[in-house]
């Protein structure tokens, strides 16, 4: 165990990764993670089959909603509608605040992908950019921050009550060892400084540049 810890540690450390979010000013739900476990634009990713989990629950589905510290994405002041999931083109309250969005996460189709859904609670809002994505693991000294992928980011407009979602991608931990287990993500919405932990239960190999391979996609791209 003390190797693994070293190891996933060291891989930390080369990668230079680091955690807004850890600050100081993260919301409660931190306190309530008990499972396994970027900060301007939008993206994320899990193993496949599994079943989703998050901070708290409304209605049928989990979900929870709150705030913390994190980063955001370029703050595009149009908040037109450009993707599904759209305000229709109403006037919006500006940038989604975390306080106003309520997650929950699932498995995707892919293994290696984690689906994180951002339902508005507030009044319509516009989202744009990468969230920042940190992972928590027992076995390494510092967070895993998620790189941002390639992909271009729209513009989301949510009313209350409509979602979107972004994909986070990890490698998966086929390597016949016991692994690095991660039991909590800390997102923040782009253009956010508040950030909302995330109880997730993934294992990731201890291997040299696995820490590369965890990538997050732009909010409200992918099947939404």
């Amino acid at each position: 165990m003390r190797a693994k810890k070293v190891t996933l540690a060291a891989l930390a450390l080369a990668a230079g990764l680091s955690l807004t979010a850890c600050q100081g000013n993260e919301d409660s739900a931190s306190s309530n993670v008990s499972g396994p476990s970027a900060s301007s634009g939008g993206s994320s990713s899990s193993p496949g089959g599994g079943s989703s989990s998050s901070s708290s629950s409304t209605g049928g589905s989990t979900t929870s909603s709150g705030g913390t510290s994190g980063g955001g994405s370029e703050a595009g002041k149009d908040a037109t509608q450009a993707a599904p999931g759209s305000g229709g083109g109403k006037i919006t309250t500006g940038s989604c605040k975390t306080a106003n969005l309520a997650f929950s996460t699932s498995h995707g189709m892919g293994e290696g992908d984690l689906i994180v859904r951002l339902k508005n609670t507030g009044d319509a809002c516009f989202l744009k950019g990468f969230p920042g994505v940190d992972l928590r693991s027992q076995d390494a000294g510092r967070p895993l921050s998620a790189k941002r992928s390639d992909v271009p980011a729209p513009t989301v407009t949510l009313r209350s009550g409509e979602s979107t979602r972004f994909t986070l991608h990890y490698p998966p931990n086929n390597t016949g060892g016991t692994g690095a287990y991660v039991s909590a993500m800390v997102v923040t919405p782009p253009n956010e400084t508040h950030s909302k932990t995330l109880p997730v239960s993934l294992s990731l190999p201890v291997e040299v540049g696995a820490d590369q391979k965890v990538i997050v996609d732009p909010v409200g791209t992918g099947k939404q």
